[in-house]
């Protein structure tokens, strides 16, 4: 992501834009007031704004800093104000994990000196063998901050900095999904993203490849009662961020909700549903996701018949499939319930 990129997303009222599981970026205001004798006598400003971008397949966060928009009005010390940028990891899951920064992070300017430097660069790469589970999982909170304090004898009221929000980076080295050996080169296995739950678009167009699936699915978010198997109380997962879906890589699970959506097909379109193979089993959650037809079956708690399954052409069907597959690997999504996706229809 550019800086201009990330000036154009955040806009004038946005404090946080994501583009991608890859592209990451917040910004901040910071506002001085200048006192004598417990007065205000002028006025100061600046805005910091951080980019985060990880290159395709990369262990490595990139995170640049730019200082902008320094202006000041009546009377104040701001040009000899020094300014402190610090960034912490101050958690890791699992604990004790160990990172290599690099990078040219200022740390302690004057206002005058940020003026005219503006930009700074600092990397945070994790080598693999750290995270917990099959899939290498490390997660960290990373922390950017600003600070300064007022020369002698200038005061300030109010605040003296603040914090900048920035997406949880997340690493993992799953067999599953791409550079899982490094190529030959085992400390750079794997890949780091931003901890998004990040949305499956479909389109419902005409001519759109996806339409027969994505009209199923729309079906099932917006009309859930009309589709079979029918549950009174059937509210389909997938389409907030506070119930997302979560994909599964088990073989096992996935034939399972193959096997539940199929039984419900066959029992209210017949046994020849599929018309002599020209159509197929299409059903929603999909069968690669935990809240497929079968999470009853692991779950006592998921309620019974809560998806929706349907004949679909055999193209249309497997368009689908094709697209999703893609999103798993495009956007590293990983088996469980550390991860998760939304699906979102355009009409």
């Amino acid at each position: 992501m550019t800086y201009d990129e990330c000036v154009k997303g955040l806009g004038s009222d946005k404090k946080f834009y994501v583009k991608s599981r890859f592209a990451v970026c917040d910004g901040a205001s910071f506002l001085q007031t200048w006192t004598r004798n417990g007065r205000p006598v002028g006025t100061s400003m600046f805005n910091v704004r951080a980019v985060g971008t990880i290159a395709k397949n990369s262990r490595t966060i990139t995170f640049q800093y730019h200082f902008t928009d320094f202006t000041t009005a009546g009377t104040t010390g701001a040009a000899a104000m020094p300014i402190t940028l610090k960034a912490d990891i101050p958690q890791s899951r699992p604990s004790g994990a160990r990172y290599t920064r690099g990078g040219t992070l200022p740390g302690t300017k004057t206002f005058t000196q940020l003026k005219a430097q503006r930009t700074f660069e600092e990397t945070v790469t994790a080598k693999p063998g750290q995270g917990s589970g099959s899939a290498d999982l490390l997660f960290a909170v990373y922390e950017p901050a600003i600070s300064y304090t007022p020369p002698a004898p200038w005061k300030l009221s109010g605040a003296l900095g603040g914090k900048l929000f920035m997406l949880a980076p997340r690493w993992d080295a799953a067999s599953y999904l791409a550079n899982s050996t490094g190529g030959g080169t085992p400390d750079k296995k794997g890949a780091v993203t931003f901890s998004y739950v990040t949305p499956l678009t479909l389109s419902a167009k005409q001519g759109a490849e996806e339409q027969a699936e994505a009209a199923h699915i729309r079906q099932a978010f917006l009309v859930p009662q009309d589709t079979k198997p029918y549950m009174s109380a059937k509210k389909i997962p997938g389409q907030t961020a506070k119930e997302p879906l979560h994909r599964t890589v088990s073989a096992t699970r996935i034939d399972k909700n193959r096997a539940a959506a199929v039984k419900q097909r066959k029992r209210y379109w017949g046994a020849d549903y599929t018309q002599g193979g020209t159509l197929e089993c299409d059903e929603y959650p999909f069968a690669s996701t935990y809240e497929g037809a079968a999470e009853p079956e692991f779950d006592a708690d998921a309620k019974e018949f809560n998806f929706s399954a349907k004949p679909m052409a055999k193209d249309d069907n497997k368009a689908g499939g094709l697209i999703l597959k893609s999103f798993y690997a495009k956007n590293r999504i990983i088996d469980g319930m550390d991860d998760g996706f939304i699906v979102g229809i355009v009409s």
